[in-house]
């Protein structure tokens, strides 16, 4: 596909799980040659976390998608001078050891842009290359909960709450894309030398929770949970219908909480003088959620979808993955795609992330099996010869 948007750039993606794995899936959807380094003998976990089917593990399918998979031990001498020889070549390598690991094994940032000084970097970790948690072992879970997303998530009176998925995982993945890509147009449009890309994965969760740190600085202000509600604005809850659906509304424009108390019949609420705000609403949700509540818990789903749609108020319905698979926007966009599995056949998967007009994106194949490319990728990509493949087999190596 010669209008792939990466074409060109090879990224070797030598982390697990998922932060810098899913970076790395990001960069090969739109044409970066993604080498994935695994170890030997211990593969990436990814391989057997979540769901399966037939001894198949559906996360990696998805995870493992446009990537080359190869092996190395980067804790040996012949794995580090492969490591060495492919980053020769490389644009990019991507990994979340524990800070000092890369080092410790002759890898650190110096011998590696010793070797190629165009090469970006590209470390994630819990806590940073720095500072007195650098050490510490650090998850996606460990994140959403420093960051202060669990201490404003669920019900008022209940527990903090964390996601039941890789939220501060995801987060930190779409921002590592973004920063590797923000390097290579610094080296390749300004002549800039490759460099070190440091980021932590209880960062970019905290900037995602807007103003909080601006609104403490400021004005001594510590969120508290609030459940499905708003301190922005209100009516802004999930809302149950008649027929047993969950809707959320939202209001964060004025005109639009004008359409929906107009809607449910309470037109009067709009003169009161609180109204006329965001906040001042949400200092009412109360009233607001039994007025809009009441009207919906009234009607069947159906019926509250039409009326909204037609006063150009906003409703959603509350999916499940059932929902997704039938809805028709969902459909249009392709958002879940058809791809063709060696092991699975034809299996359903979240597209590419974006839809660029003039070189778009492309799944080319799913999550290959541990080590399926070695030889192919180590001899036609990077020229080990086939004694050198054995030596590398006969320490342990790949």
């Amino acid at each position: 596909m010669p209008d792939e948007p990466l074409r060109g750039v090879t990224v070797l993606d030598c982390a697990t799980l998922f932060a810098g794995p899913l970076a790395a899936t990001i960069l090969g959807d739109f044409g970066a040659e993604v080498v994935k380094i695994e170890h030997p003998r211990k593969p990436d976990p990814a391989r057997t976390h979540g769901p399966a089917k037939d001894g198949v593990g559906l996360w990696w399918k998805m995870l493992g998608r446009n990537k080359h998979t190869v092996t190395a031990d980067l804790g040996r001498p012949g794995g580090a001078d492969l490591l060495l020889r492919m980053v020769e070549e490389a644009d990019v390598l991507i990994e979340n050891f524990r800070p000092g690991t890369l080092e410790r094994w002759g890898l650190g940032p110096e011998v590696l842009h010793r070797v190629n000084p165009r090469l970006v970097l590209a470390r994630v970790t819990g806590f940073g290359q720095f500072g007195p948690y650098a050490n510490r072992p650090g998850f996606g879970t460990l994140a959403e909960s420093m960051s202060g997303f669990a201490a404003v998530t669920g019900e008022p009176d209940g527990p903090p709450t964390l996601p039941p998925f890789g939220l501060a995982d995801g987060v930190a993945a779409l921002t590592l894309a973004g920063a590797v890509q923000t390097a290579l147009y610094h080296r390749d449009v300004h002549g800039a030398p490759g460099q070190v890309v440091d980021l932590a994965i209880i960062e970019p969760l905290l900037t995602l929770l807007g103003p909080q740190a601006t609104a403490y600085d400021q004005l001594g202000l510590v969120p508290e949970r609030t459940g499905n509600r708003s301190v922005n604005n209100a009516p802004r809850n999930t809302y149950r219908t008649r027929d047993g659906r969950w809707l959320a509304v939202s209001t964060s424009a004025q005109s639009v909480a004008e359409r929906v108390m107009t809607l449910v019949g309470r037109p009067e609420v709009i003169d009161e003088p609180w109204f006329a705000t965001g906040s001042g609403r949400a200092e009412h949700a109360d009233l607001l959620d039994e007025q809009v509540g009441g009207w919906i818990a009234a009607r069947d789903h159906a019926e509250v979808i039409r009326e909204f749609e037609n006063a150009q108020a906003a409703v959603a319905p509350v999916y499940d993955i059932r929902d997704i698979f039938a809805d028709p926007q969902y459909r249009a966009l392709d958002s879940l795609t058809t791809v063709e599995d060696a092991d699975l056949g034809p299996i359903r998967m979240q597209n590419v992330l974006f839809r660029l007009s003039g070189s778009p994106g492309a799944i080319r194949w799913t999550g290959r099996a541990h080590g399926a490319d070695t030889e192919a990728i180590l001899s036609g990509r990077f020229g080990l010869s086939a004694d050198d493949l054995a030596a590398l087999r006969e320490e342990g190596a790949i």
